[in-house]
């Protein structure tokens, strides 16, 4: 094995980890952000949709991050249409929850 290959695949994996460490973040952002968003819920909190949205928006971004980090790794032009779509998803996602959340501060006057 050559050294370039070695650092590829060296790469590669320190990418991979990145992935899946950026997707459990991501997880476990939004199951918090549901735990205290039931929790609001039973105490009847005016403010627990705008901590879900907030909760939601954190996690998608964590979860946009390791989309933008697999396309370091990706090696055929098809999975590249995917991820790309992928990317535009979470993105319009990301943004739509951050106007649901200005508009849901506003509305509370936060």
């Amino acid at each position: 094995m050559s050294f370039l290959s070695a650092l590829e695949n060296g790469f590669e994996v320190i990418a991979q980890c990145g992935v899946l460490f950026l997707e459990c973040i991501g997880v476990v952002v939004l199951l918090s952000a549901a735990v205290r968003s039931i929790a609001g819920c039973l105490r009847k909190d005016p403010h627990v949709r705008l901590v879900l949205a907030q909760g939601i928006a954190l996690a998608l971004e964590f979860k946009l991050g390791g989309e933008v980090l697999r396309t370091a790794i990706v090696r055929e032009p098809s999975e590249l249409v995917i991820l790309g779509a992928i990317i535009l998803l979470r993105g319009a996602l990301t943004f739509l929850i951050h106007w649901e959340i200005k508009t849901e501060e506003s509305r509370m006057g936060v």
